[in-house]
């Protein structure tokens, strides 16, 4: 345990954020997901996939997640409900 008050806040600080972060990463990943079981289920619905995107370019404005983590996300999230939707 730090014993500078300083570093004492910044533990709280970082703590707190990682929290915060940890749940932001956790719904774009349940968003992404329902987003497939959707499409897999014949319930493909353009709403959440905006749903889902729009969530992953927040988190990269806010910088929780790399704007290449996000492209990435979005490029295999789209390809796969595309093979989904082709076969």
């Amino acid at each position: 345990m730090a014993n500078i008050k300083g570093q004492i806040k910044r533990n709280r600080q970082n703590e707190k954020r990682r929290t915060k972060n940890k749940g932001v990463r956790s719904e774009i990943g349940s968003r992404v997901k329902s987003v497939i079981t959707n499409a897999e289920s014949g319930n493909a619905n353009s709403e959440d996939l905006r749903a889902a995107i729009k969530k992953i370019d927040k988190a990269v404005a806010k910088k929780i997640i790399h704007k290449n983590t996000a492209a990435r996300k979005k490029s295999r999230l789209v390809k796969q409900l595309n093979s989904i939707e082709s076969s």
